[in-house]
């Protein structure tokens, strides 16, 4: 599934490569990403333990989130997904949970997180909320109603 994913990622973000059909395909398939998005962003935090690095479910909805952020970057499918019920919400309250998760003990969602060793440089999760920050954005981006609920 991440590999799927990443391939993904690779195809939406270039822009010049998709056909007008490819793109209606990317479309049709937002909404399943949004969803998947929706019911597993809570595994990500299981990675606050050092334990579950590889936790594949934490792993693949990163990647969604990747995929997501890329694909509210492009106009085409901006609109669509700023109208999706409950994404926004859903990313905010990621967020608030993530940044909870920091405060309450050091792991790779702390604010302060020093990165001393190649180890945590390569965490899947390192740059987890700024997506998540950068998705928020995306929905709200020109969206008075989206921007009002934030």
């Amino acid at each position: 599934r991440v590999t799927l994913l990443e391939l993904m990622m690779v195809k939406v973000s270039d822009q010049n490569s998709v056909t007008s059909e490819e793109m209606n395909v990317f479309v049709r398939h937002a909404d399943f990403l949004a969803v998947c998005f929706q019911e597993k962003c809570g595994a990500v935090l299981k990675l606050t333990a050092a334990a579950d690095v590889e936790d594949e479910e934490a792993l693949v909805t990163i990647r969604l989130l990747d995929v997501l952020c890329e694909m509210t970057s492009n106009s085409s499918q901006l609109e669509h997904l700023q109208a999706f019920p409950g994404l926004l919400e859903t990313a905010v309250d990621t967020l608030r949970l993530t940044h909870l998760a920091g405060k309450q003990a050091v792991n790779v969602f702390t604010p302060t997180h020093a990165v001393t060793g190649q180890e945590e440089i390569s965490h899947p999760a390192v740059g987890f909320k700024s997506h998540l920050i950068r998705l928020i954005g995306n929905l709200c981006y020109k969206n008075k109603e989206n921007q009002d609920k934030v």
